[in-house]
């Protein structure tokens, strides 16, 4: 990715429109302001420019691959037409398969569904859960939190050369991280995995949203990513990658869609014959808006030019990070150090703080809106913090009052259609906080701090 992360001119490059940028919030002080919505990460808003083109299709929105009237022909080509753009947005292979599903979390799932019988699995304890948790747990070796991006080659490097036996093996890793926004060293990854004979599978829920993804450069296998991080409406996800462990596994889901021919056998039973492309693991009828969606958000992002994107994104990233660094009481989380390059995702901890009040007090009493816990990623969260892996923990706040200490982190994130604005008043508000306290009281329930009333 040698994408140019030099100073912008912010006259000439605006942040992208998104959906809710007018949307103005109540404030416990008094008043409203601008919703400042800093949790990308989580989901980011939706391009404008995905809305008008979902709203454009709607009216003629028919079934798909089923029916020969005009707007089901009509919805079958959209949705084949999504098909390639979103390939060419990922630069695959001609011999790739690309499967619509769900999220990250759906793609991920059906690659472990489709592991061969004797394939070892190797995931850095470092992953979302999407890509830490769907593989047979007898057959994956988890693998520790490296602190360079060399010993993460270096280390997946020992554990292939030792696994036993020297079968089929797949790699999973991140692209970005959805905790500390740091890039990943992909392409030694999987040079080092097809080195040792092995697969890997790139999460590029955080990355695809944030750079250019090439699965040709990269020489990843698979690449999976949700449509709801890449500013479209929730509900579709991708699989794109190799076809030949997709086509021998039986279908993710059974049903009409997925079967090319079904017939009655003379002993009373059904034989099937399962299709051998995409539609073998789309069963059902296609989320076809949630498809076009994806394809509409990959155009807008390729159109404004990837060059222009993420200098923008780099000096929000700046912008955060130095004023941050001014507040000695807050501590930014990282793996590979203050310098390692990230895309805008920076989750930090301030002393003294319970997380959760923190980010209550951000929302209640300035209009912003980031995220704390432990991000659905605890074995990774758990290391930087430095905490025992038995204390307990959520995937949102703890169960801890204003003032206690809590097990959790802040994370703030952004993207392109963040205006600089709302990242200068993040900057400001945390500055405020930990300089002036809270200006409201807040209490905890069910497991959430909030405004005292």
């Amino acid at each position: 990715m040698s994408v140019s992360t030099a100073a912008v001119d912010r006259t000439v490059c605006a942040p992208l429109p998104v959906l809710g940028r007018d949307v103005t919030v109540p404030l416990v002080t008094g008043g409203e302001v601008a919703y400042a919505a800093l949790d990308y990460a989580a989901s980011a808003p939706a391009l404008q420019r995905v809305w008008d083109d979902v709203a454009a299709y709607a009216p003629y929105y028919g079934s798909v691959h089923r029916g020969a009237g005009y707007l089901s022909q009509l919805s079958t080509d959209l949705f084949e037409n999504a098909r390639r753009t979103v390939a060419r947005f990922l630069d695959c292979r001609d011999t790739d398969q690309l499967v619509f599903t769900r999220s990250t979390t759906d793609s991920l799932n059906l690659l472990a569904h489709a592991l061969p019988a004797d394939c070892r699995v190797f995931v850095f304890e470092t992953e979302h859960h999407a890509s830490l948790l769907p593989w047979p747990d007898a057959r994956v070796t988890y693998l520790d939190a490296p602190r360079t991006p060399r010993q993460a080659v270096e280390t997946l490097e020992r554990a292939l050369a030792d696994r036993d036996p020297h079968g089929p093996a797949l790699v999973c890793v991140t692209g970005a991280s959805n905790v500390t926004g740091e890039l990943w060293p992909v392409r030694e990854l999987a040079a080092a995995a097809h080195a040792h004979g092995a697969r890997i599978v790139l999460d590029a829920a955080q990355l695809a949203p944030h750079h250019p993804v090439s699965v040709r450069d990269l020489d990843v296998d698979w690449i999976a990513f949700s449509g709801h991080k890449l500013y479209a409406p929730f509900g579709s996800g991708v699989l794109a990658g190799r076809a030949d462990w997709l086509v021998a596994a039986e279908p993710y889901l059974a049903g009409g869609g997925a079967s090319r021919k079904v017939t009655r056998r003379a002993d009373g039973g059904v034989a099937v014959e399962w299709h051998e492309n995409a539609a073998r693991h789309e069963a059902g009828s296609p989320n076809v808006i949630g498809a076009y969606a994806v394809a509409s958000a990959c155009k807008a992002l390729t159109e404004a030019g990837w060059d222009t994107l993420v200098a923008r994104e780099q000096h929000l990233v700046r912008t955060v990070r130095e004023g941050l660094a001014e507040v000695p009481e807050v501590r930014i989380l990282s793996l590979f150090g203050d310098d390692a390059p990230r895309v805008g995702v920076l989750s930090f901890v301030v002393e003294g703080w319970n997380s959760s009040h923190f980010a209550a007090a951000l929302s209640a009493e300035y209009g912003i809106g980031v995220r704390d816990g432990l991000f659905c990623a605890h074995p990774l969260v758990r290391t930087l913090l430095g905490t025992d892996p038995e204390t307990q923990g959520t995937c949102g706040a703890p169960e801890a009052a204003p003032g206690e200490k809590s097990l959790n982190a802040i994370r703030v994130s952004f993207g392109a259609g963040t205006p600089d604005e709302h990242v200068e008043r993040f900057v400001s508000a945390v500055r405020e906080l930990v300089t002036n306290g809270a200006r409201w009281t807040y209490r905890t329930e069910n497991g959430r701090c909030v405004p005292a009333v």
